[in-house]
């Protein structure tokens, strides 16, 4: 109970008394049964203020009630000691109910408030020892990860050296390739993409062994354009485009703002990034289907967002998508876009997933500028 209503009741007591007292006064002597009524009544303000204000209260108001009671005893005087004595006892009965009264309402009042102070330690209790459990469910799941990464990081290296050596097979004939086959030929081109992407997928291989030994990317490739490096990516993924005829758009609201000077960025890192998305929306997706990739500038760095019309990614799920190992493909690996996300995060941006405006997956990916 508030405070202040302790105190608004104790004065309504206080005045119940007072009441009690003037009716003794002004109700004559010979009307034995008022007096009686006004006698009983004493005990609720008594029962009332030792409930509520422990002993204390019991014996202020029983003392108060004891003062109340004296006009009726002043009646009494002129009738001998025997009526007199008889009706004193009152007093002994008020002062004793409030004691007693008292002593077992301040006993319950203890009581509650060690179980109270005993349920606010348990509750602490609980709350630590659930944190405790969440750290401790936490932990063993980043053990658990740990103890992945270390197996497929061993046999990540087994596999970067049986793919290695046909990779440096493919681009010495490509180098073959490329020295008989004129500059100015129309197939040169695509001898050049076989280079370019040889050395992209060795330098691939590279970034997963880093990422299955848990080491950071430090070194920065060659600088290309953001929209340069979207429509090489799309180049690349022609062919699956193709087979499920998939419409692809990109949509670029301001040009001007994406000039050759400005927006720059690692151009094998963020081909990788972009499409291990790509690729997971061109498999999301069922035949006919659309993906849009918007360009703009957003804050101090610019907004590369991929959209889909696939099924997309339950929302109970989203926040899963980043973990290693965790794919919603039969044949994914779960590494694809854990591995964007640090390539990302290293080169100072920010990758977002949410549902798409086409109702699939949209991944927002945020660079800053002049990376």
């Amino acid at each position: 109970m508030k405070p202040n209503m302790k105190i608004i009741i104790f004065f309504g007591l206080l005045a119940f008394i007072i009441v009690i007292g003037l009716l003794h006064t002004l109700t004559p002597g010979y009307m034995i049964f008022y007096h009686d009524t006004y006698r009983r009544l004493s005990y609720f303000p008594i029962t009332i203020g030792a409930i509520l204000f422990g002993l204390r209260g019991g014996i202020i108001l029983a003392i108060l009630s004891c003062l109340a009671f004296v006009p009726h005893l002043y009646m009494f005087w002129a009738q001998g000691p025997e009526a007199y004595y008889s009706e004193l006892s009152e007093i002994i009965f008020y002062l004793a109910a409030g004691i007693v009264i008292g002593l077992i309402s301040g006993r319950e009042n203890k009581l509650k408030e060690k179980y109270r102070k005993l349920s606010e330690r348990l509750t602490r209790s609980y709350k630590r020892l659930h944190k405790q459990a969440s750290q401790l469910v936490e932990a063993e799941k980043q053990l658990g990860e740990s103890q992945k990464l270390s197996l497929l990081g061993h046999v990540s290296a087994s596999l970067a050296h049986e793919i290695k050596n046909p990779l440096a097979a493919i681009k010495g004939a490509a180098e073959i390739l490329a020295d008989e086959v004129p500059e100015k030929h129309p197939k040169h081109e695509f001898i050049e993409i076989m280079r370019s992407e040889i050395s992209r997928l060795n330098h691939s291989v590279d970034e997963v062994l880093k990422y299955c030994r848990g080491q950071q990317q430090h070194d920065k490739g060659r600088k290309e354009s953001i929209e340069k490096i979207i429509n090489r990516v799309i180049l690349l993924l022609e062919a699956g485009l193709k087979e499920k005829s998939i419409q692809i758009s990109i949509q670029i609201p301001n040009p001007e703002d994406f000039n050759e000077s400005r927006f720059l960025t690692d151009e094998d890192t963020m081909i990788q990034v972009l499409m291990n998305i790509i690729i997971n929306a061109i498999d999301a997706v069922e035949k006919n289907g659309r993906i849009i990739i918007e360009l703009d500038k957003h804050e101090n760095g610019c907004l590369i967002r991929i959209s889909d019309d696939g099924p997309g990614i339950d929302e109970t799920l989203i926040e899963k998508v980043f973990q290693s190992f965790v794919t919603f493909k039969e044949e994914g690996t779960g590494l694809g876009l854990p591995i964007s996300k640090k390539i990302v995060e290293s080169l100072g941006g920010k990758i977002d997933i949410e549902k798409s405006t086409l109702g699939g997956a949209a991944f927002s990916i945020f660079l800053p500028e002049k990376i």
